[in-house]
């Protein structure tokens, strides 16, 4: 009977040692598979948003040029480009929910890419070959770059997947690594309104800082409220919690201040340097919050947070390229602020 019992207890750590490493596995596939469908919808809405722009865009040039009488808002080109715009937008926003905030964030590089091929392609003017070249080449090798950065945020992205109950968020929420982030954000933030108010510090270093500010909190907040409808689809109910309610006014509360310094920022500057700038200061704002936040980076190796942090450095010298070589757009006045929708304010001005 000892020896029976022996041999039965020595038999035991095999089959939970296997069943803890066939866990570990699928665990792995699922959180490889949430990071693909999430940065599969961001790259999907980011495009459809470049396109929906550009042919807003190409529907106010063409009515600027012609003699056709109508109000821009009745043509069937901007409907289509609004009916995209809102398709690329519910894609971006469903993103936040599969897959960490550290990768959907700067994926927003697509819409800068997009939005050079399709404004050559359609909205530019005819052009040599010479021309073409000497004028598009630093653009092209933008595009090359930001394609490369894309790839290694992709591949080396964080793996925390953790379900947006409002538990969960609500823990986050009351953390001391948050709760310090916000101390120093929220004095920051007050510094530099206190300066552009002021003290007139018109900087646009100044005025995209505040907005990276706002925008690191929607990112915040769109990534709990997405995570959180999406568990309640699932059949999850996440709505009856406060939390749910209190990150969806923080996330239009947000917005919409960011709209506001953008189009500040757009009656001083060339929204070339707007986009580039803007890009750069909010995507690193929005990694930090959430690495913060979420833990995103929590258990990661270090190689892989190099490698993402290289993707990030790359991706960031490909859109400055693109956008150094844009010429000013013909203005127009948009039907709608475009600038209040989550992650699409560096879209709107990677297009002018």
């Amino acid at each position: 009977m000892d020896g029976a019992h022996s041999a039965g207890l020595q038999l035991q750590p095999f089959p939970t040692t296997s069943s803890s490493v066939s866990l570990s596995s699928s665990e792995g596939s699922f959180s490889y598979k949430e990071n693909l469908i999430g940065a599969l919808l961001a790259i999907f809405g980011h495009l459809v948003v470049s396109i929906a722009l550009n042919l807003q865009k190409y529907c106010h040039i063409r009515l600027a040029g012609s003699k056709d009488p109508r109000a821009y808002f009745k043509t069937k080109t901007w409907w289509l480009g609004l009916l995209l715009l809102l398709l690329g937008e519910l894609g971006v926003f469903a993103s936040y929910a599969f897959a960490p905030l550290s990768l959907i964030v700067p994926l927003s590089a697509v819409s800068v890419i997009a939005s050079a091929i399709i404004g050559i392609i359609f909205i530019k003017e005819k052009w040599k070959p010479k021309d073409f070249v000497r004028r598009y080449v630093l653009s092209f090798v933008g595009c090359g770059l930001a394609i490369v950065g894309t790839y290694l945020l992709v591949t080396f992205a964080p793996n925390s997947h953790e379900k947006m109950t409002g538990e969960n968020i609500a823990r986050h929420l009351v953390s001391w690594p948050f709760l310090l982030y916000m101390l120093v954000a929220i004095v920051l933030f007050c510094l530099l309104l206190y300066f552009y108010k002021e003290k007139n510090a018109n900087s646009i270093i100044v005025i995209l800082l505040l907005v990276a500010l706002l925008g690191s909190m929607t990112v915040v907040t769109v990534k709990a409220v997405s995570g959180m409808l999406v568990l309640s689809i699932q059949g999850n109910l996440q709505l009856d919690y406060p939390i749910f309610y209190v990150m969806f006014v923080c996330m239009v509360a947000t917005a919409v201040y960011q709209a506001t310094f953008l189009s500040q920022a757009s009656q001083i500057y060339d929204s070339s340097l707007i986009a580039s700038v803007g890009y750069i200061l909010s995507t690193t704002a929005a990694i930090t919050a959430g690495a913060i936040f979420y833990l995103d980076f929590l258990g990661e190796e270090a190689l892989h947070v190099c490698m993402f942090a290289l993707g990030c450095l790359i991706a960031f010298l490909g859109v400055f390229l693109i956008t150094r070589n844009r010429k000013k757009a013909i203005p127009f006045e948009p039907y709608i602020s475009m600038d209040a929708m989550p992650g699409l304010e560096l879209s709107v001005r990677g297009l002018c």
